[in-house]
């Protein structure tokens, strides 16, 4: 391993613009320039005011304007989802920082670079009652790699903390805080900057599995003759070829694919639920492997989970170069490289041994597919149909963000066009803010993107809307069924008052006047004929933003997804 850390003393030495005149700020810029960090995503505010005129004034930065906090940070994650390397976030002092929260912890357990600069007022106005005025130091600690607790008078000190919140938000690929307590008055400017800046740089860490370790994995490997390879979140196109290739031709492995897993093969088992779910108790036995080998981030089915954690494997190996989960109780070794790294180092030394667990996993996708099918073309109209109708209809090469809940659970039982790259806020599953992050990706990516999303979800974010960037080429889908429909397929749903009100959330609420005050273009549909003909043109639109609204019945869609799974065998 090599870690390289030195410091240099650098000068502005740029063409005569506008600076902050507070000194610590003028630091906080310098170093985010250094870093090669562009984007920056200010929350309006006064406290931060110091950051906002020297980002701006800096033709180096690409910044742009969010007023909810919450929507900011979800938007700047977005942008850092696409691009892969650190995206700062501005506010002002007080409960601002708070409504960071939920895209922090979304960010750190989806590995996200971000780095959070919070204004704040001087530490002799903390605690003293005084307004806007909160403990914003470490607030965001258990969900971030490093916590800059700046002071307010520029420093080699306070430069060491600036430079090492950027570092690890590089190296440990996830969030980081910056506290920076500025004293007024705070919108005086000056042409010639006043400080020096430090600026630390630091070399990337190399890894590589100790040879013993290889030899002792491959010999356990290479008897093994039931091998599942489950993939979760894992970025498009990252994954070798030939590694791919060399996982599917071995009949004694069986590989597990999640749609935000943008891995395809005709191998490969990509409909988990389906393939699962109506698994008798021998069905599951035959099917209990000997290693599990998982890469990717986080797992969507909760029936691959509890499968693997009733019928553990002798070993689970769990390849990432940063973290390890241990997810079905049963973690044996954690190779801390990517995967390829892993997979060149690994797979030399394997063999393929004989084995029916391959084709025992075709077999099965074989007859789920056919029974896929029949059901799927005498099913009624419900979010189910839905989705089959958008599938059957998304065009090539675009950007899919889905929402949580409902939406990502049924886009997993359809296979996805290749040239589709799907993601999904699965660090913490939560519905606050997919808006917005589809938003930010769409925006860095320049690809059409489509959000699918439901009708809970998308009202939660509306605010994510209140953005002045948005592409003409992002579209929105939302199934609106009148409520969270999860709740109807998870244990527990009964029809009574309580369960329409305090989990079902149930409404009658519609998009068409927020798509009116955003100008977006919009249309409805209610049927499989009016979907169908709604698809068409909403695909082809592409002069404004769009959203297409689909109605379906709200009490019918968990009954028929139920039965779904039981006309699988």
């Amino acid at each position: 391993m090599l870690l390289q850390h030195f410091f240099v003393a650098i000068n502005f030495h740029q063409k005569e613009m506008i600076y902050p005149k507070i000194a610590l700020a003028q630091s906080i810029i310098e170093i985010c320039h250094a870093k090669g960090i562009q984007n920056i995503i200010i929350a309006p505010g006064s406290r931060n005011a110091p950051l906002t005129i020297g980002f701006t004034a800096n033709p180096y930065f690409t910044c742009y304007s969010i007023a909810d906090e919450r929507c900011a940070a979800f938007f700047a994650m977005g942008i850092a989802q696409q691009i892969g390397k650190p995206v700062v976030v501005v506010c002002t002092s007080g409960s601002a920082v708070l409504n960071f929260y939920p895209a922090v912890a979304e960010a750190f357990y989806s590995m996200i670079p971000l780095v959070i600069i919070s204004a704040d007022r001087p530490k002799s106005m903390v605690d003293i009652g005084d307004g806007q005025t909160i403990r914003q130091e470490n607030v965001l600690a258990n969900h971030t790699h490093f916590n800059a607790n700046l002071t307010e008078i520029a420093s080699e000190e306070n430069d060491f903390l600036i430079n090492e919140a950027f570092n690890k938000a590089f190296s440990k690929s996830g969030p980081t805080h910056i506290n920076a307590p500025f004293e007024e008055p705070l919108y005086e400017t000056i042409t010639v900057p006043t400080v020096d800046t430090m600026i630390s740089t630091f070399g990337k860490v190399y890894k590589t599995i100790p040879f013993e370790d290889i030899i002792a994995s491959t010999n356990i490997w290479n008897t093994a003759r039931k091998k599942l390879v489950l993939v979760g979140t894992f970025p498009p196109n990252e994954l070798d070829i030939s590694i791919i290739n060399h996982l599917a031709n071995d009949p004694s492995v069986l590989v597990m694919t999640e749609t935000t897993s943008n891995l395809h093969h005709q191998s490969f088992l990509n409909n988990i639920d389906s393939i699962i779910t109506p698994f008798s108790i021998e069905d599951f036995q035959d099917f209990q492997p000997n290693i599990v080998l998982t890469f990717g981030g986080m797992i969507v089915s909760k029936r691959i989970k509890s499968f693997l954690r009733n019928y553990q494997p002798t070993h689970h190996w769990h390849v990432d170069r940063l973290r390890a989960y241990n997810t079905f109780g049963s973690l044996t070794y954690h190779f801390e490289v990517n995967p390829n790294d892993f997979f060149n180092q690994f797979l030399p030394y394997t063999k393929y041994i004989e084995s029916n667990y391959r084709d025992l996993g075709l077999r099965i996708k074989a007859v789920r597919k056919e029974k896929h099918a029949t059901y799927m073309a005498n099913l009624a109209f419900c979010d189910f149909k839905a989705f089959e109708q958008i599938v059957n209809q998304l065009p090539e090469n675009i950007l899919l963000q889905v929402g949580n809940s409902s939406s990502i659970r049924y886009m997993q039982l359809f296979d996805l066009p290749e040239s589709v790259e799907v993601f999904c806020n699965r660090g913490t599953s939560g519905i606050d803010g997919s808006t917005s992050t589809a938003i930010g990706a769409a925006i860095a990516s320049e690809k059409d993107t489509l959000l699918i999303t439901g009708d809970v979800s998308f009202f939660y974010d509306s605010n994510g809307l209140w953005n002045n960037y948005i592409p003409k080429n992002f579209k929105i889908i939302i199934i609106n069924n009148g409520g969270g429909g999860i709740f109807r397929i998870l244990p527990g749903h009964e029809e009574n008052e309580t369960f329409h009100t305090y989990f079902e959330t149930a409404h009658c609420l519609t998009a068409e006047q927020l798509a009116a005050m955003y100008r977006f273009g919009y249309r409805k549909a209610s049927t499989i004929e009016t979907v169908e003909k709604a698809l068409k043109s909403f695909f082809a639109e592409t002069e404004v933003p769009q959203i297409l609204e689909i109605f379906t019945p709200t009490y019918e869609n968990d009954k028929l997804l139920k039965d779904y799974f039981r006309k699988l065998v």
